[in-house]
């Protein structure tokens, strides 16, 4: 069963998301001194006790202005009240009721979910008390005075939530695949995230840099789990300014290195640009794997050569990922969206998979029979002894040879070729890794594994 879910709720800039990070112990939600920072709502894991939930960190409420983002907020916030157990309203102390919290009381009088009161930023106990005290006005029940920078009375407002929360034993799923949606600001991440799952999980806004937080939706198909992450999108680093969108690249490039794999998400219309040239590059330098969505295809006039000319183009400009497989769709549309979990699988697959020492020194005497290591001018040749894989995901192989130096960059990319060719690892990086090793040692090595059996 799932967890049971708590929302957070209240005006902008109440501390909603330095509560959330005391409450799951991580420091997962952007905090910024500024109103609007959290637009999506945003899950993450958090405990009391014996007791498990899900706490979902919201926008900031505002009921009387429909400008920008505030009506999605609103959107969001009220999707959140639908699947929650329970829900926390967030108010100031320090500034006291305002008429915004008196709508949003007002407001989860009417959602039929137990609510709690907790007045943030009473960091002195003492006056803490004077100052919740003036939120009974709300008439939605107990005021309770918390710091959520410092942790001050969050006990017991956890003591009485965790009375509300069904019971439920949490089921961890290892065999979830990660997968992290990231792509420059507005190449439709969040559009593609929603033809997933099929509702309005992340705001779409033609507005560029809606998502600031890495959104977490976990979704199912047959007996495979997928966590999707939508992540803000990714400008040039003289373009990031320190502060919500630091926060948010950031965020975005720790999601690549804990995702299986990486949809990078291209703008049909725009093409390959140089920005999606330094994703590429760090796609692979994590050792993930990756999938090319180009998305918007369904705004491309086309005739019998588009798609070629489009993967050609794909191909010279990312060639350092040409490993990658390709896939052309509409997030509007749902053209071929459904495909995208059919290559999710393969690549995982293939990130994950491992090669026997024996089929490994197959593809490499072929290699070795067709095309051998180049001579050197003095008449020395490079020599490859044997090789063997040492991990996955990505993966690795260590190729023992006489010397390193003596396998030329066109021999090294010859080798990885063969292994794609014979092996597959479609949608993966694979890593060769060429040791020198002289060959009395091997012959060492061999005798003392003989000895030993």
């Amino acid at each position: 069963m799932p967890l049971p879910i708590v929302a957070i709720v209240g005006r902008p800039n109440v501390g909603k998301s330095t509560l959330v990070n005391r409450l799951t112990g991580e420091r997962e939600a952007i905090v910024h001194d500024q109103p609007g920072v959290t637009r999506d709502r945003t899950y993450r894991p958090a405990f009391w006790g014996d007791r498990e939930f899900m706490v979902v960190d919201t926008g900031g409420l505002v009921f009387d202005d429909d400008t920008e983002f505030l009506p999605y907020i609103r959107e969001q916030a009220a999707m959140a009240m639908s699947e929650a157990s329970a829900a926390i309203m967030v108010v100031d102390g320090q500034h006291g009721p305002t008429d915004a919290d008196t709508e949003i009381a007002d407001w989860l009088r009417q959602q039929n979910v137990p609510v709690l009161l907790a007045v943030n930023k009473c960091e002195s106990p003492e006056q803490g008390l004077m100052q919740a005290a003036q939120f009974w006005e709300l008439g939605i029940g107990e005021p309770y005075p918390i710091s959520g920078i410092h942790g001050n009375g969050t006990g017991e407002l956890l003591e009485q939530l965790v009375e509300y929360l069904p019971t439920v034993a949490a089921e961890a799923d290892d065999a979830e695949i990660r997968v992290a949606i990231i792509g420059r600001p507005n190449v439709g991440k969040s559009s593609l995230l929603n033809a997933f799952v099929g509702n309005m999980r992340s705001i779409v806004s033609p507005i560029s840099g809606t998502t600031r937080d890495a959104i977490d939706t976990v979704v199912t198909r047959g007996e495979q789990t997928y966590r999707l992450v939508d992540t803000a999108g990714i400008r040039k680093k003289k373009q990031v300014e320190y502060g919500t969108e630091f926060f948010s690249v950031n965020r975005a490039f720790k999601a690549i290195r804990r995702a299986d794999v990486v949809l990078l998400v291209i703008d049909a219309i725009d093409g390959v640009t140089e920005q999606d040239q330094k994703l590429a590059g760090r796609i692979e330098e994590e050792g993930k794997a990756c999938i090319i969505v180009v998305n918007k295809w369904d705004a491309i006039e086309k005739d019998s050569h588009t798609i070629y000319d489009h993967k050609r183009d794909i191909s010279a400009k990312l060639y350092f990922i040409d490993w990658a497989e390709v896939i052309f769709t509409s997030a509007l549309t749902g053209q071929r969206v459904t495909k995208i979990l059919d290559l999710v699988d393969l690549a995982v697959d293939q990130h994950r998979r491992r090669v026997t020492t024996a089929v490994v020194n197959e593809v490499l005497e072929e290699a070795v029979r067709w095309h051998t290591p180049p001579t050197t001018r003095q008449g020395r040749q490079g020599r490859i002894y044997y090789g063997t894989q040492v991990t996955a995901q990505p993966p690795s192989f260590t190729l023992f040879v006489n010397d390193p130096k003596l396998i030329t960059e066109n021999y090294r990319r010859y080798i990885e070729r063969q292994f794609r060719e014979n092996l597959g690892f479609e949608g993966t990086p694979i890593r060769l890794f060429w040791r020198g090793k002289k060959m009395r040692e091997l012959e060492r090595g061999s005798a003392n594994r003989a000895t030993k059996v």
